[in-house]
């Protein structure tokens, strides 16, 4: 077991290749370089999501509201296209995001200042966005004949082989891989979800570490809001619902841990990677949607069993090293 967790990722990425290579001998379209592309395409805009939630998790904490703030922030720049289809698109895309850091300020600021569980703020949060989804879209549709040809065009456009929305997904992953390995606030976000104590004696207050994680994790969604809409060409009420349970499935499935402070960007993008090949091999082989949502299940619970485990181990080597530093005292005294 000790050996499987360390070697986690390269387990998951092996895993992940003998998927492909499985389904592709049975379907051997299914291994077209043209399929793969479209594949990690599809599964991009997951990838941002869970970099966001990843950061969050860092910090002992959860966002429940990530779908909900891509809902709105998605349907908000959608009905400003419709009705305002001169507002250029890059323009739409930092307005989605600072929305959702807007939305990411509230969640932080109720978790870190009242200490109200983030789980609760993030359900709570959940619910109120998406009634406001409901309020402004009165609850209709805007549709892709409403939609400028800017603004669907920019996620579908290619660059180098690849469309601009797996581009987008590539840059998150190389920034907050960078942030979280090299600047200061990123290595705090590990401590202050890793140790409290060890958090509290090095000055780092581990609530504003929390809200930054959450400001953070908005403002992801929120860029991702807009990429939504423009991806599948449709703003309605329901848009990625459900969807933010596919986001923490990633992260604790890439050995993203839900008590804090472990966790890796590689990890986090091959859970990522796991659900988008699952989620396009199962019906390639003519397995039932219910099906697939009982595969996902078992496959969260198995990757959270061993999260813990792995963790407990973790805390058993501390405890015994502890203990025999205290022995070692003892016999010198």
């Amino acid at each position: 077991m000790q050996q499987f967790l360390k070697h986690r990722e390269a387990l998951l990425a092996a895993v992940i290749v003998l998927l492909i290579v499985a389904i592709g001998s049975r379907t051997p379209s299914f291994i077209a370089p043209g399929n793969l592309v479209e594949m990690f395409n599809d599964t991009a805009i997951l990838i941002i999501l869970a970099l966001g939630q990843m950061m969050v998790l860092l910090t002992k904490g959860i966002d429940l509201s990530m779908a909900a703030n891509l809902a709105l922030t998605g349907m908000i720049v959608a009905l400003l296209n419709f009705h305002y289809p001169a507002i250029p698109v890059v323009a739409l895309l930092a307005l989605a995001t600072v929305l959702g850091l807007l939305m990411g300020i509230i969640n932080g600021l109720l978790v870190w200042k009242l200490g109200i569980p983030a789980i609760v703020v993030t359900l709570g949060t959940m619910s109120i966005y998406r009634g406001i989804v409901f309020l402004l879209s009165n609850g209709g549709w805007v549709n892709a004949n409403q939609m400028s040809a800017d603004f669907l065009g920019l996620p579908r456009a290619s660059l180098l082989g690849l469309p601009v929305l797996s581009w987008f997904a590539i840059a998150a992953l190389f920034v907050v891989g960078y942030f979280l390995r090299y600047s200061r606030t990123g290595r705090a976000l590990y401590t202050a979800g890793g140790n409290a104590t060890a958090a509290y004696y090095t000055g780092i207050n581990a609530g504003k570490m929390q809200f930054v994680s959450f400001c953070l994790s908005g403002a992801l969604a929120g860029f991702c809001g807009y990429l939504w809409i423009s991806r599948f060409a449709v703003a309605y009420v329901d848009v990625a619902n459900g969807f933010e349970l596919q986001v923490v499935a990633a992260c604790v499935i890439g050995g993203i841990s839900t008590m804090g402070g472990t966790g890796r960007v590689l990890g986090c993008m091959l859970g990522a990677l796991f659900l988008g090949v699952i989620n396009n091999a199962l019906p390639v082989i003519g397995v039932s949607p219910f099906w697939q949502m009982a595969i996902s299940g078992a496959v969260i619970v198995i990757a959270v069993v061993l999260n813990e485990r792995g963790n407990k181990r973790k805390g058993r080597l501390i405890l015994r090293d502890a203990a025999m530093a205290r022995q070692k005292l003892a016999v010198k005294s």
